[in-house]
């Protein structure tokens, strides 16, 4: 009754933490809306959000730290404070405490641990029990630090028990000592990599470039099995971490996605050998879930993958045994709804159902489906009729020609290889009745077009295959051309592309000398043109052109000093 219950909105916060955000989203809603100006119930609202939003998605250190002060933070006056906080730290362990900056958060739960109320000898060794239990686990973890966590697993374990702490520390030596040199290798294959940088689509940048070769090479490192474990479980764990780590960085890259899921096939395959049946199928799904991933959130066009992963729900469907009645079905219904797919996805949808399922009906009736949507597509048409030539069902193909014909959906101009497709089948299968009633049908639908060339159309009756009836002479002098099915007749000329006229051109001639009457360039000739040799032929000798050469003539005659001082010539 009092929206102001202070108490009673502390209840309803708490269960509201405890549910799905779907869920949980109109309690905080309500409570904003009743406490506008409250910074508390603000950050709870957002922390409670974005929390749930990101946190199993993004495997970052410093976002499961903040995680971790929230859990502590809200739950820390309730009664099973202590169950909650360890059970996040665990949580938080399982998902992040593979990286090599988590010394933090091993510590930070060890202590913890530590600091735990026990009353009795039950609850103090239950107490002790935990934190051997951590300290046990990342004291095999490689990460900065190990070393210090040795240290201190090792004086915990004498504090307790001198004697039997020689024994601990002597069991978990070998292991220590594995994870401490593969934390410095760790340390060293990680180095340059830059982890809090914004994943934005490739932009073939010299950095760019480095930081994919720096993460891949961190990849590659945990796919050698670097802790030389028999544990196919352990190794793909880490691999898988290294992906993860990888996609917050190059989530856009889609080679990353692809050669995740591929890893994880591959893992479940070698598990499913070794016998490990419940793990191989936990990688399997897990694959899957990657491809979902990528095709939902930054990649939604990217064609690779949605090939990608038809692949692999198609080995999968093989595999198992489901055929088309399980995911290929799912998948169409996706398909179908998607606004970017066309009519090809009824057409691969029916078909599958026909050679995978052997079920004639369900093909029959997705042929149907799509046909209320692509009436007016003569591609599907021409797909469906493929289908029904080939159940060699003659009265539902005929069927199907007069009614895609009658409609009215289809428009004539694109009707034109239905037509012909229409005279083929009953040239094969119908009397010469219903090959002459296809004719007149279909001349009287094209008669603007092909008026003045009935005979042309003749020529369609007797066509097989690749084999015409007319020589290409006889074709032309009737009008007609086929190709593909479409008439294209002679007075209707196909457009092309410009092309240069080459006949006032002349060959380059590259030469070294120039000899006279050719047009010289850098590095050899033209030939001078026709027209120009011809007006040559018929001028004079380039010598009558020269003064000196005519001065000399007239000099033998006798009248030189009468010229040379006329033309000023000394």
């Amino acid at each position: 009754d009092n929206d102001f219950d202070i108490d009673a909105w502390s209840i309803l916060i708490r269960e509201a933490q405890n549910q799905p955000i779907d869920r949980a989203r109109r309690t905080f809603e309500r409570l904003v809306t009743q406490f506008p100006n409250s910074g508390r119930y603000w950050k709870t609202y957002i922390e409670a959000e974005l929390f749930q939003r990101c946190l199993m998605k993004v495997l970052h250190i410093d976002l499961w730290k903040c995680y971790l002060s929230y859990v502590r933070d809200t739950k820390g006056k309730l009664s099973s404070f202590k169950e909650k906080m360890a059970q996040a730290y665990d949580f938080a362990l399982d998902k992040i405490g593979m990286d090599i900056m988590s010394y933090p958060i091993w510590v930070d739960y060890i202590n913890f641990l530590k600091g735990v109320e026990a009353v009795g000898s039950y609850a103090e060794n239950q107490r002790i029990t935990a934190v051997r239990r951590v300290y046990q686990r990342g004291c095999v973890n490689p990460m900065i630090n190990i070393e210090q966590l040795w240290r201190d697993y090792s004086k915990y374990e004498e504090g307790i028990n001198i004697h039997l702490a020689k024994k601990m520390i002597e069991d978990r030596s070998r292991d220590y000592i594995n994870a401490r040199r593969v934390a410095k290798e760790y340390e060293t294959v990680t180095k340059g990599l830059d982890r809090n940088a914004p994943s934005v689509p490739p932009q073939n940048s010299p950095q760019e470039a480095t930081q994919v070769d720096l993460w891949k090479k961190y990849i590659a490192w945990e796919k050698g099995n670097a802790l030389r474990t028999e544990d196919q479980v352990l190794v793909t764990k880490r691999v898988m971490f290294a992906y993860e780590q990888c996609l917050l960085v190059l989530g856009h890259h889609p080679d990353i996605w692809y050669e995740e899921a591929q890893f994880l096939e591959q893992s479940s395959k070698v598990l499913s050998e070794k016998g490990d049946v419940n793990n191989a199928k936990v990688f399997s799904d897990e694959a899957g879930a990657m491809y979902e991933r990528a095709v939902g959130t930054v990649l939604k066009q990217n064609m690779l993958l949605y090939f990608a992963f038809a692949d692999y729900e198609e080995v999968r469907q093989c595999r198992g045994g489901m055929g088309c009645r399980g995911t290929g079905r799912s998948v169409f219904k996706k398909a179908r709804e998607d606004p970017r797919t066309r009519h090809h996805v009824y057409v691969a949808a029916a078909l599958m159902e026909y050679y995978c399922s052997k079920d004639k009906a369900v093909a029959f009736k997705i042929f149907e489906l799509g046909l209320k949507k692509y009436s007016d597509t003569p591609e599907y048409i021409l797909a469906y009729i493929d289908y029904l030539s080939h159940l060699n069902e003659d009265n539902n193909t005929r069927v199907l020609f007069e009614r895609v014909l009658t409609s009215g959906n289809l428009p004539p101009e694109k009707s034109g290889e239905i037509w012909a497709r229409f005279l083929a089948f009953e040239s094969a299968v119908g009397d010469l009745a219903s090959v002459l009633k296809v004719e007149r049908r279909r001349f009287a639908a094209f008669r603007s077009e092909f008026g003045g060339c009935e005979t042309a159309l003749l020529v369609d009756r007797y066509i097989f295959m690749d084999l015409l009836p007319c020589s290409p002479a006889e074709l032309a002098a009737l009008g007609y051309r086929v190709l593909k099915y479409t008439y294209i007749f002679i007075h209707g000329k196909k457009p092309e592309y410009p092309k240069p006229n080459t006949r006032q051109m002349v060959p380059f001639q590259p030469r070294h000398m120039t000899p006279p009457g050719l047009h010289p360039i850098p590095g050899g000739v033209f030939p001078v043109p026709a027209a120009a040799i011809n007006l040559l032929k018929l001028l004079p000798p380039p010598i009558c052109f020269h003064v000196r050469a005519l001065w000399g003539g007239y000099w033998g005659w006798g009248e030189g000093t009468a010229w040379q001082g006329l033309m000023g010539i000394s």
